[in-house]
C-alpha cells in the first residue's frame, strides 16, 4: 500500500489561484460544490467572488483553507454559515481530480473539523453531499461525520433531480480536548 501523501491546511497565497480557479470553474462536478446552476465561469468572476469572499471572511463568516499536499495546492475547506449561538457550521470541500479517491478530502475534512471544535469552539459541523456522490460521503464517514437525513429529490444533477444526504459531526462524538 502506498504511502499516504501528507496533507495540510493552510492559507491561500497569490500561487494557488490558477487551481482555485479550476476547480471552481470545472463543470462536471459544479453541483457537487455549488447550490446555484451551473455555468461559464470566467477568471474575473471569479477574482470577484474572491474578494467578496474576502470581505465576507473578515467578519468570520467563512473560514477557508487551502489544501496542501506535500507542498502544493490541490484544493479548498471552508467553514462558513457559522451560528454564534448554537455553536454550528457548515463544512464544505473542493479537490482536483487528481486528488480525488487518495484519502485526501478524508485527512483534509478531518484536519477542519478538528479547527471547528478545538479552535472555534463548535459544538457540531454538518454538510451535505449529493447522494450519487458515494466516493464524498464514504470520505466524510471516515472523517467521523453520521447520515442524519436526506432531502429527496432536492437537486437538479445533469438532467435528473437527486437526493441530498445530510451529514453532521458532534464534539462529544470526537477525542478532542474541550
Amino acid at each position: 500500500m502506498p504511502d499516504m501523501p501528507i496533507v495540510s491546511l493552510r492559507t491561500r497565497t497569490d500561487d494557488d489561484l490558477d487551481v482555485l480557479f479550476s476547480i471552481a470553474a470545472d463543470l462536471a462536478t459544479w453541483e457537487e460544490r455549488n447550490p446555484s446552476a451551473p455555468g461559464p465561469l470566467t477568471r474575473e468572476r471569479f477574482d470577484a467572488r474572491l474578494a467578496r469572499a474576502a470581505d465576507s471572511a473578515a467578519s468570520e463568516d467563512t473560514v477557508s483553507f487551502v489544501v496542501d499536499v506535500e507542498g502544493v495546492a490541490v484544493g479548498t475547506v471552508s467553514l462558513f454559515g457559522f451560528d454564534s449561538f448554537a455553536r454550528h457550521a457548515e463544512a464544505g470541500i473542493g479537490l482536483v481530480p487528481s486528488a480525488r479517491g487518495r484519502g485526501i478530502g478524508t485527512a483534509a475534512i478531518a484536519q477542519l473539523v478538528e479547527f471547528g471544535f478545538v479552535r472555534r469552539n463548535l459544538r457540531r459541523i454538518h454538510l451535505q453531499a449529493i447522494a450519487s456522490n458515494v466516493a464524498a460521503i464514504r470520505a466524510y464517514e471516515k472523517a467521523g461525520f453520521v447520515v442524519e437525513g436526506r432531502q429527496r429529490q432536492h437537486a437538479w444533477v445533469r438532467g435528473a433531480y437527486e437526493d441530498i444526504v445530510l451529514m453532521g459531526i458532534l464534539r462529544s462524538e470526537q477525542n478532542l480536548r474541550a
